[in-house]
C-alpha cells in the first residue's frame, strides 16, 4: 500500500522543524548519519522482529511540503520566510541501510541507518519511529504467538480495538509477516492480499429462534465455511447442536468444518467437545479458539492438554498488551564525517556508521552477532544491514508479504528453541562489539570528554 504524500510532512514532532530552522540558518547541512535501534528489551522479550521498512521507504522517496503545510507553518509565527521558502522544494535526497522486514534482530542493533544532509536526515526521525515501532513491536509479539502454538494456525482477530484504522491495517500485516495464516481484517486483506478469516457473532445466533436454526441458515449461506460459535448459551449443548447440524451437512456432502470457542475454561470445555465430536463421526472436525488469547494463554492451555487446533488472537496481541511500546532511539552517529555520540545515564549511544554480521553453527542455527562499523568484514559473516535507498529513491525491488513472510519463517526457525520460550527471564542472544567498534567509542568518548568537560 503506497503512502500518500500529501499531509505527512507535518506528522513530526515541532523541535524536528525548530532544528532544521536553526540547521538552515547556520549553514548546517553536511551528511549526517543517524541509527534507528532499540536500546533494551522489554520484559519477557529477547528478539526482535524487522518489519514497517516498506512504509518508511515509501514515505522518504514521497516526501513533500504541501502548499498548506507550509501555510500552516507560517500561521504558527516560528519559522523566517527564508526557511519556508527551503521547505518548498524539499526532498529527502539520502541513503537508507536497513535490515530487511521479516529478519530477527536484537538490542542495540541498528534496525536502520539513514545518510543524508543533516536537515534531511533530522525532520524524519519522527515518522521513522513511529512507522518502525508499532510494526516491529506487533511483529514480535505476533512471532512469540506462534512459536507458543506449536504449528496450530493463528489468525489476527485484534481490528475492534487496534488504535485506530491504521494501526489495525498494520496489525495485520505485521503478524502475517510473523507467521499468522491471515485476519479478520476486510480493508487489510484488500490492501495487502491477506487471507481473511470469520463467520459469526453471539449476536447473529441470539437473532435466531434457536441456536441450531442459526447453526442451519449460515451453513445454508455459506456450505464452505461451516465453523460453529457454540458457546452463547451453553457450549457443550452448542457442540451437541452443531453435531446435529453437521449430520444434516454430511447428508448433502458438505463437511462441518468446526466449532469455535470463544468462552469458558477452554481446556475442559475442548476436550469435552473433542470427545463429543469424535464419538459422533466428527474426527475432522476442528476446534477453534478465541477470547483474550496471547502467547502466555496459549502456552498455558496447551500445557493443560487443551485440545484446540487453531486459534483466533485479538486485543492482547493488536496492541501488545504486556508490552505495549519498544525503547526505540533514532540518534546522529556521524556528521561531517566525524563520529559523535551521548554519553547521557542509560542512553548513551554508539557512534560510527554500523553493519551487523550474524553466524551460524555448523546445523546451521543462529549462533552469534557482531556488531561492528560499516566498512568491516568478517569471514562467514552474514551483512544484515543492507542499501536500500540512494539519492532518495527506493534501489532495489522490495519483496511481496508473502516473500517477507517466508523470509521470517525460515529465519525463526534457525533460532534456538531456548531463546523463543515464553518465561519471564529468557535468554540473551549473544551479541557482541567488534573490536573497531570498541575503539571508536573509547577514542570518541575521550575525545568528547576532553572537550566538552575539560578531562585530560
Amino acid at each position: 500500500m503506497k503512502i500518500n504524500s500529501k499531509g505527512w510532512a507535518l506528522l513530526t514532532d515541532l523541535y524536528e522543524l525548530t532544528m532544521a530552522a536553526c540547521y538552515f540558518e547556520n549553514e548546517m547541512d553536511q551528511p549526517a548519519t543517524f541509527s534507528l535501534f532499540i536500546r533494551s528489551y522489554p520484559p519477557g522479550r529477547n528478539f526482535f522482529v524487522a518489519a514497517g521498512l516498506a512504509d518508511a521507504l515509501s514515505y522518504l522517496e514521497n516526501l513533500r511540503f504541501t502548499p498548506e503545510d507550509l501555510s500552516s507553518l507560517e500561521r504558527t509565527g516560528l519559522f523566517k520566510p527564508a526557511f519556508l521558502e527551503y521547505l518548498k522544494n524539499f526532498r529527502f535526497t539520502g541513503e537508507v541501510w536497513a535490515i530487511p522486514e521479516g529478519r530477527l534482530f536484537f538490542a542495540e542493533e541498528p534496525l536502520l541507518e539513514v545518510r543524508a544532509p543533516l536537515i534531511e536526515a533530522q525532520l524524519v526521525e519522527t515518522y521513522l519511529i513511529n512507522t518502525l515501532n508499532l510494526q516491529v513491536m506487533i511483529a514480535t509479539k505476533a512471532a512469540r504467538c506462534v512459536a507458543a502454538a506449536q504449528g496450530r494456525p493463528l489468525v489476527d482477530f485484534s481490528l475492534r480495538r487496534t488504535q485506530g484504522r491504521d494501526a489495525g491495517l498494520k496489525v495485520a500485516r505485521a503478524s502475517y509477516i510473523a507467521g499468522f495464516i491471515g485476519t479478520s481484517n476486510v480493508l487489510a486483506g484488500k490492501e495487502y492480499n491477506i487471507p481473511i478469516y470469520g463467520t459469526m457473532a453471539h449476536s447473529f445466533v441470539v437473532s435466531f429462534p434457536s441456536e441450531l436454526a442459526a447453526f442451519r441458515a449460515f451453513a445454508q449461506t455459506f456450505p464452505e465455511n461451516t465453523i460453529f460459535l457454540v458457546d452463547t448459551y451453553d457450549s457443550l449443548a452448542g457442540v451437541r447442536k452443531a453435531v446435529k447440524a453437521g449430520r444434516e451437512l454430511k447428508k448433502a456432502g458438505i463437511p462441518l468444518k468446526g466449532i469455535r470457542l470463544d468462552s469458558g475454561e477452554i481446556v475442559r470445555l475442548s476436550q469435552a467437545a473433542r470427545r463429543i465430536l469424535d464419538e459422533a463421526g466428527f474426527k475432522e472436525t476442528m476446534i477453534f479458539a478465541s477470547g483474550a488469547f496471547d502467547e502466555y494463554k496459549i502456552q498455558q492451555i496447551l500445557a493443560k492438554g487443551a485440545e484446540v487446533n487453531s486459534f483466533g488472537v485479538g486485543t492482547k496481541m493488536g496492541v501488545s498488551a504486556d508490552a505495549p511500546y519498544l525503547d526505540m532511539a533514532y540518534k546522529l552517529v556521524q556528521y561531517n564525517g566525524r563520529p559523535v555520540l551521548k554519553l547521557s545515564p542509560g542512553k548513551m549511544t554508539l557512534a560510527g556508521e554500523k553493519q551487523v554480521f550474524r553466524f551460524y553453527n555448523q546445523e546451521g542455527q543462529m549462533a552469534k552477532d557482531i556488531l561492528g562499523l560499516r566498512w568491516e568484514q568478517f569471514e562467514r559473516g552474514e551483512l544484515l544491514l543492507e542499501r536500500f535507498m540512494s539519492q532518495g529513491k527506493i534501489t532495489k525491488a522490495l519483496p511481496s508479504l508473502v516473500e517477507i513472510r517466508e523470509r521470517f519463517l525460515g529465519e525463526f526457525a534457525t533460532l534456538d528453541a531456548s531463546y523463543k520460550e515464553i518465561s519471564s527471564h529468557p535468554p540473551r542472544f549473544p551479541v557482541d562489539y567488534s573490536p573497531a567498534l570498541r575503539k571508536l567509542q573509547q577514542e570518541t568518548i575521550r575525545e568528547v570528554r576532553e572537550k566538552e568537560l575539560g578531562e585530560s
